[in-house]
């Protein structure tokens, strides 16, 4: 986007009425996944993570087109005095999307094709297109076609009156040009109108890339795609196929549960789970060589608008690429992190004990994620444990974790277990565990109404003696064991009464839903003091500055996108606070613009793990204040969510902390500057020597561990 023209950058800021700088959020989250795309382009990431990288990107973008895409086009059908109320134009800012995508798509499509494709072939891997298969392929392909696919290629030959398809949500079809073949009869006349015809590429039931014989031994093979293109004769054999061309619509994936308030909300989710796939269309996504008049025919046959229609290459659901095939060349892959052992908890013999000598905190996927597993693990068979509690927002399909409640309620422990029923896309595996769980004998609870609960706590409660000991884990990321391998998050463990006497006190509103006698001190807590002990910790460092003392802030999260939040950062700034942002994803505030954010810079990093760890650094006049947070600075998360940020009391860990954010903001390889242009340019620094954050993160953690 760094040559776009000085029109398409104002389409790019797109400000409110708020009257100060501010990029919508889905501009600025678009300028993110470019970030994605930017790392399958570097020639300095090895080939088949670049791979991996299309993969990331394309599966953003999907989630994106079924939930942002899809509400916008919903606010551009609504009424003039509902469009009066938003701080933008729904219609606007949807050109602009599509704009910034339809030139996105066109970067990868001439990556892959232009780059992707050809430097595979260098390294002896090769992709193989129906044209290029010699006589044995073809021969393999038919066989695996007749034996294979023939049961799920469902064709269907359109007829604009009678035929309307129903596409299946996320699925990858061929849309078929053809015409009946001449009668052999001179006496019967046979049409010469060009016909469509859909047919299903089960991508879903078979591998996207077919491995095919080869007498050279060469690494070949074929996309599913190109399987079906080369069978479809079969498949309509009274016609001549002139062309074919790849198709996928995307369904909005809301739930538009209307009154969360009122019935059982879990029976309404699951009901409405039932009909996210058959919901209306976001998006169809078409190859760009497709011809306009057949374009127009699935238009109209599948009743869309033009607001609705993606060109791509020519295949599609580049998200399989996860499932790209495996090969034995190392040096195309990076090199191996293996998880540290984090041994003070790992290898103790007491855990608990371990726990009471002081703060623990794992950095994951640096750390393994055992130390975790093992402080559930541990509770359920120790019996001096009586109580054990935990937040769900997301669960791995197959976790420890879960199976070590199961195991404690049967070893007669109390266990309660919140569940996060509104987790986007995560709801029915969710629930699924929360029944399991309930007929296990866990007493599970879930979602408030209009509220989720996104906080990442647990507690244990341990008999010693005549008192109850508290353990408490803290996290910026969800209790799941397999994102806990590429998610770069925070957990600490602490028995400090400040904080897990606190933390008791959440889970008991979590349980009873009855407000809490006491204020929360040392946490910070949506929905009670979140919002309200942040700008206080804001306006300080405010006070500060104007008193003529140093003053700074540092922030690193997902995503800044809450206005009155920018707003005061914009003010902290004019007062001569230095701000400092670490930011992954969407970041509305502009840190470019003269006499609003002079004293603010901001970067993001984009490499192997995705940075989700969110932590703010108040100076506070040399007595610093460090917390570790569940939150983003979003209106969801500041004013909809229960979230959790804790403070780090512990020197040591403290210094641990600052040192990582120090790392990560001189990174000198994977950092782009985030400014007002959404240029993203990569950040070169003046250093003599290379610094890339997370391997220097890793690498000194395991110095340490040594």
């Amino acid at each position: 986007m760094s040559k776009d023209n000085e029109k398409e950058k104002d389409l790019s800021m797109i400000t409110a009425e708020h009257k100060f700088p501010y990029i919508h959020r889905d501009i600025s989250w678009l300028s993110f996944n470019e970030r994605v795309l930017q790392e399958a382009q570097d020639p300095n990431v090895p080939l088949l993570e670049r791979v991996k990288f299309l993969a990331i990107y394309s599966s953003n973008l999907d989630e994106f087109f079924r939930v942002r895409i899809a509400g916008l086009r919903n606010l551009v059908r609504v009424g003039k005095k509902t469009k009066k109320a938003l701080e933008f134009d729904p219609k606007t800012v949807l050109k602009t999307l599509l704009k910034i995508v339809n030139k996105q798509q066109e970067e990868f499509s001439k990556l892959f094709e232009k780059t992707i494709i050809p430097a595979l072939k260098k390294e002896d891997i090769h992709q193989l297109r129906r044209e290029q298969l010699n006589s044995e392929q073809k021969e393999f392909i038919e066989q695996y076609f007749q034996d294979h696919l023939l049961p799920f290629v469902q064709p269907v030959l359109l007829s604009k009156k009678r035929i309307r398809p129903f596409l299946i949500n996320g699925a990858l079809y061929l849309a078929i040009h053809l015409v009946e073949k001449p009668s052999k009869d001179k006496k019967v006349e046979r049409s010469k109108e060009k016909r469509v015809a859909i047919v299903k590429i089960p991508s879903d039931h078979l591998p996207r890339f077919i491995e095919l014989p080869s007498s050279k031994k060469k690494n070949t093979y074929i996309m599913l795609d190109d399987i079906v293109r080369q069978s479809v004769s079969w498949i309509f054999p009274g016609y001549d196929i002139i062309d074919s061309y790849s198709i996928k619509l995307t369904r909005d994936a809301e739930l538009y549960i209307e009154d969360e308030f009122t019935g059982n909300l879990i029976s309404k989710i699951r009901k409405n789970l039932n009909k996210r796939n058959v919901g209306p269309a976001s998006r169809l996504v078409f190859d760009r060589e497709m011809p306009k008049e057949m374009l127009d025919y699935l238009t109209r046959a599948l009743e869309l608008e033009n607001f609705d229609l993606l060109p791509e290459g020519r295949y599609h659901n580049n998200s399989d690429f996860f499932k790209f095939p495996k090969f034995d060349i190392p040096q195309l892959y990076n090199i191996p992190l293996p998880p540290l052992t984090y041994k003070p908890l790992e290898k103790t013999k007491d855990f608990f004990e371990a726990m009471k000598s002081g703060d623990h905190l794992i950095q994951v996927p640096y750390h393994s994620y055992e130390s975790v597993v093992r402080f559930f693990e541990e509770a359920a068979e120790d019996p001096k444990v009586t109580h054990i509690k935990i937040t769900q927002y997301r669960v791995a399909k197959k976790s420890r974790i879960m199976e070590a409640l199961i195991k404690a309620v049967k070893a007669g422990k109390q266990v309660f277990v919140f569940i996060e029923a509104k987790a986007r896309f995560d709801e029915e595996a969710n629930l699924n565990w929360g029944e399991r769980l309930e007929k296990e004998g866990v007493k599970v609870s879930y979602s408030f109404p209009a509220v989720k609960v996104h906080s990442k706590i647990a507690l244990i409660v341990r008999k010693e003696g005549k008192k109850n000991q508290l353990y408490a884990y803290l996290s910026t990321g969800n209790f799941h064991e397999d994102t806990a391998k590429i998610y770069s998050d925070y957990g600490l463990f602490t028995t400090d009464e400040r904080l897990t006497k606190e933390v008791s006190r959440l889970f008991n509103f979590l349980e009873t839903v009855k407000m809490p006698k006491e204020k929360f001190e040392h946490l910070l807590v949506g929905q009670f003091n979140m919002r309200k002990r942040l700008i206080g910790l804001i306006q300080k460092e405010i006070e500060n500055a104007k008193a003529g003392k140093e003053a700074k802030i540092i922030i690193k999260m997902n995503s800044l996108q809450d206005q009155a939040m920018i707003k005061l950062l914009y003010e902290a700034s004019n007062a001569g606070v230095i701000v400092q942002m670490i930011i992954r994803g969407i970041c509305s505030l502009v840190t470019d613009k003269k006499n609003f954010s002079e004293n603010i810079e901001a970067i993001g990093i984009v490499d192997r793990f995705l940075e989700h760890a969110r932590v703010f650094v108040f100076h506070n006049n040399g007595k610093e204040l460090m917390y570790l947070s569940s939150a983003d600075w979003m209106v969801r998360n500041l004013n909809h969510r229960i979230e959790t940020a804790f403070p780090i009391y512990d020197k040591a860990i403290k210094n641990e902390i600052n040192e990582a954010l120090d790392l990560q903001w001189n990174d000198n390889v994977k950092a782009r500057l985030l400014d007002g242009q959404l240029k993203n340019e990569y950040i070169k620094g003046e250093a003599d020597i290379a610094l890339r954050s997370q391997h220097e993160i890793y690498f000194k953690l395991k110095r340490r561990g040594k």
